[in-house]
Parts: C-alpha cells; sequence; structure tokens
C-alpha cells in the first residue's frame, strides 16, 4: 500500500519556525490535493491547510492563516509547510495526506475521510 512519508518537524520555542516536508514513497499517478492534518493523541484530526495540485489553490485553518504556508515540492507529490510564529497550542503530531478526488466542495478540504494516502506523521512540539 503506498504511503507517504514526512521529515522535518521537531522541538522549538514559542515565537519560532519549522518546515515539515511529505512525499510518496513511490511513483505514482500526481494526486489532486494534497494536505497536512494534526492530531493529539486521543483527539480527532483536525486539518491544517490543503493545496490543489492542479490549480494551485490553499486553503488554512483559522488558528494558522498568516503563520503557515503550504507549497508544493519541487518533485511529484510532494508538499510543504512552513510554520512561523509557532505558539505551544501548535504542539501535535503533524500528519500528511492526499488524494485523487474526487473532493466536494472547497469547504470540505478539512474532512479526513476525502484523503486516501497517509503518513505516518511527524512530530512538532512547542515549548514556552
Amino acid at each position: 500500500q503506498v504511503q507517504l512519508a514526512e521529515s522535518g518537524g521537531g522541538s522549538v520555542q514559542a515565537g519560532g519556525s519549522l518546515r515539515v516536508s511529505c512525499g510518496a514513497r513511490e511513483a505514482i499517478t500526481r494526486v489532486a490535493r494534497m494536505a497536512w492534518f494534526r492530531q493529539a493523541p486521543g483527539k480527532e484530526r483536525e486539518g491544517v491547510a490543503a493545496i490543489d495540485t492542479g490549480r494551485g489553490d490553499t486553503y488554512y485553518a483559522d488558528s494558522v492563516k498568516g503563520r503557515f504556508t503550504i507549497s508544493l515540492g519541487h518533485a511529484e507529490n510532494t508538499v510543504n509547510l512552513q510554520m512561523n510564529s509557532l505558539k505551544p497550542e501548535d504542539t501535535y503530531m503533524y500528519i500528511c495526506a492526499a488524494t485523487f478526488g474526487p473532493f466536494g466542495s472547497d469547504s470540505d478540504w478539512p474532512k479526513a475521510s476525502l484523503y486516501n494516502l497517509w503518513g505516518q506523521g511527524t512530530q512538532v512540539t512547542v515549548s514556552s
């Protein structure tokens, strides 16, 4: 089963920056949308940001707008998330996801059920 692989993450003090990246573990057809979710132990995954690989449209959770930037990598099926002005409440496991489609309306981007490829996650810890 094709999986995604994340890299980056780590620990940083509040106000600092981190970058996480993700790509497919093997060659696959270009996905239609890639996204980042985050999850705390025992909690549901929440959508952080997504990007359409064709149009380049981006979507962000209100909690990260203006601080996080999602972008496509140079290689196909790769995505980056630049996280600036990090806060302790941004401490989560960050998980990459992708979908070949279809996906509903633009407002559906944070629905985890629409994504069929997932990574295992990379931990981001922000200390105060």
